[in-house]
């Protein structure tokens, strides 16, 4: 592979330190280092976790009761739970590999028009991993390098990507999918997505247009 590298161990959980030549050259000169933290204490989860059991105790459940109904939530969310790592593996890999770099040197190629494109990213992301949390991490880091190099503030971008993703919720399978069942339209999946489809494109081309304002003309300058 031509590029540089710098391989640093690290203890505990951690990456190689590797980045590609051309992605050096856009985030700088030296490699990024690739760590990941486990910090399972602070995680989201693990207040979910401790509340979930002290409900259970509170209501009288024993402790096979809350191991049963452990194990069954576990099953039933098995397939969420190897999505959702997935995604994440993969927002790893496009940010180690340089290919966010590659990327966000191609959109930066819009100009001035990325601001709005920018955001219909986001829109994409979402509707196809069905997860705005996903496509932010899938995306978000290409939204910066782009922005970075046709001097577009990096937060504004990152900003526009999630709530060009909440434009895009609406068309995704998985909403979609709890629609249908909420409502017991089952098979009719196909009806709910044409009926909400220009919907999601109206809104998120309306906040596009609403981004591209704020990036570049006074007084929405100042809204940042």
């Amino acid at each position: 592979m031509d590029g540089q590298k710098n391989i640093d161990r690290h203890s505990g959980c951690g990456f190689a330190q590797l980045r590609p030549a051309h992605a050096a050259g856009v985030f700088g000169a030296d490699p990024e280092p690739a760590i990941f933290s486990l910090n399972w204490l602070a995680a989201s989860g693990t207040g979910i976790l401790v509340a979930a059991l002290l409900a259970g105790f509170l209501m009288g459940l024993g402790p096979r009761s809350l191991l049963r109904a452990l194990v069954r939530t576990a099953f039933t969310v098995r397939y969420t739970v190897i999505t959702i790592a997935a995604m994440l593996g993969l927002g790893y890999v496009m940010r180690y590999c340089g290919l966010d770099a590659t990327l966000g040197l191609a959109f930066a190629r819009t100009g001035a028009l990325y601001p709005f494109f920018g955001t219909l990213i986001g829109w994409v992301g979402t509707a196809t991993t069905g997860s705005d949390t996903a496509s932010n991490v899938v995306f978000g880091s290409l939204q910066q390098v782009t922005a970075r190099q046709i001097g577009v503030s990096p937060m504004l971008m990152v900003s526009a990507n999630a709530v060009g993703g909440v434009m895009g919720k609406m068309i995704a399978a998985p909403s979609i999918v709890v629609a249908s069942t909420a409502t017991e339209s089952y098979g009719q999946e196909g009806t709910i997505l044409r009926y909400v489809f220009l919907h999601s494109l109206a809104l998120a081309s309306l906040v596009g247009v609403l981004v591209f304002l704020m990036a570049y003309v006074y007084p929405f300058t100042t809204l940042r």
